[in-house]
């Protein structure tokens, strides 16, 4: 049918432009934070593309949520701008006509964002919580960044280097400040490098260097020459607390503990906020050219604002027991499906009234 096939065309086209501006934005927001970790040491430059990627899979459903009721927004909003649901609706295609071939188009992004939030998002957290285990698990000279000071973990040594050649692992005019034996002292080195041990240890060996001890305040220094001198650092295990988000769907379903069942009412309401809001779009894009173009942009707006904060404030009341899982569900959406059934009556009734009165 050709209102079929020009609406569904139209969402499409709709819709892979809308992915794409909300895709570059979570990019670009995301890459911005990871580049400021990686220059000051956090994590290296070469995971910056890994934990990019992984982080992107993570919000995928909540982009094609989004993406969903914003392209049945704009399409229909277009469609009553242009005077265009005027004609369909004089050739008896009622409001109802539309939910079809809305369907028809929603569906198969709804069950795409039920397998990425049950299944692919989870593994996608999950990998960037290994890449950032290991971040956290490096000694100290690995998280050194030229041109940054940098301090240890136990706060007893301050680095600072001036070049780092990664290929080679070497190190160019090494700063040191570092306290041992209950004295403060300063190295400086032209160069240095890391070195292993067979049992493990790892060491920061400076070459040509000086090492001043003293205590601020008092002339009293003494200044120790060296051809090699080397500081054992220290690697620490990473601790991270249990993270819910990386636990697989089926981990969480067979340990029902509170905070896995707020992790669950998240998953499975994410398809069923897109369903929701793909229908709730049709009687949203109304526009009505007294009252402004962008009114219904805003009320709209606002619901997608409000129905995923009351996702939210349900998964955190679920995960802290005050809220059960099925009623905690089931209010949420259900006060939505509310909300649709008074839109659809509300257009259905002016509709209606207009036809009366022609």
């Amino acid at each position: 049918m050709l209102f079929h096939k020009t609406l569904l065309r139209e969402l499409t086209s709709t819709a892979f432009a809308t992915f794409l501006v909300l895709l570059g934005i979570v990019l670009t927001t995301q890459l911005v934070r990871l580049l400021g970790q990686a220059a000051s040491g956090m994590i290296t430059s070469t995971s910056v593309i890994a934990l990019l990627g992984f982080t992107a899979l993570s919000y995928l459903p909540t982009l094609l949520s989004l993406t969903l009721f914003i392209a049945v927004l704009m399409t229909l909003s277009r469609a009553y701008r242009d005077s265009e649901m005027v004609v369909w609706f004089a050739c008896g295609m009622g409001l109802t006509r539309w939910i079809k071939p809305v369907l028809m188009f929603a569906l198969p992004l709804v069950l795409t964002i039920a397998a990425l939030a049950l299944v692919l998002s989870p593994w996608a957290s999950g990998r960037a919580e290994d890449y950032r285990k290991i971040m956290d698990s490096r000694d100290d000279a690995s998280t050194v960044s030229p041109g940054v000071f940098r301090e240890s973990r136990q706060a007893e040594r301050v680095y600072f280097v001036e070049e780092v050649s990664g290929t080679d692992n070497l190190v160019a005019n090494v700063f040191i400040n570092s306290t041992q034996h209950g004295k403060q002292g300063v190295m400086v080195a032209k160069r240095g490098y890391q070195e292993m041990h067979e049992n493990g240890d790892r060491f920061l060996v400076l070459l040509n260097g000086y090492r001043y001890e003293g205590e601020p305040g008092n002339a009293d220094f003494k200044i120790y020459e060296f051809e090699r001198y080397a500081v054992r650092t220290e690697t620490r295990e990473a601790i991270r607390a249990p993270n819910t988000k990386s636990a697989a769907t089926l981990e969480l379903i067979m340990q029902p503990e509170p905070r896995n069942l707020g992790e669950l009412s998240w998953r499975f309401g994410l398809p069923v906020c897109a369903f929701l809001l793909s229908l709730l779009a049709i009687p949203l894009a109304f526009v009505n050219p007294r009252a402004g173009r962008s009114v219904n942009l805003v009320i709209a707006l606002l619901v997608y604002m409000a129905y995923s904060n009351l996702m939210s404030i349900m998964q955190v009341s679920i995960a802290q027991s005050r809220v059960s899982l099925a009623p905690g569900m089931l209010a949420v959406h259900a006060i939505m499906l509310i909300l649709l059934v008074l839109m659809f009556y509300r257009r259905l009734s002016v509709f209606s009234f207009y036809r009366l009165f022609r």
